[in-house]
């Protein structure tokens, strides 16, 4: 493995950026960005995780419908969500 410089991946991000502006897709294109760390074992070290906020909704058109018993039905009323019960499966 070798190292990335950042000035590099940045390139390369806006290189994409801007040839998904020229053609565009019927489809939302997306991006993997796959990060080795020397000296961590996954198995034997603790697991981390973070998040990181887009600066736009990547779906703005997202449906969710929750599934559940009445507890999580009166919740889902009150957050103006869809929602089935049991006996409506």
């Amino acid at each position: 493995m070798s190292k990335l410089q950042s000035d590099a991946l940045r390139e390369a991000i806006s290189q994409i950026a801007n040839d998904s502006r020229e053609k565009q897709r019927k489809f939302v294109e997306t991006i993997e960005l796959q990060i080795g760390l020397k000296n961590y074992d996954p198995q034997k070290d603790k697991r981390f995780s973070g998040s990181v906020k887009l600066p736009h909704i990547p779906r703005p058109k997202l449906k969710v419908c929750m599934l559940g018993d009445a507890q999580h039905v009166e919740e889902a009323e009150k957050m103006g969500l869809d929602y089935m019960d049991v006996e409506a499966l």
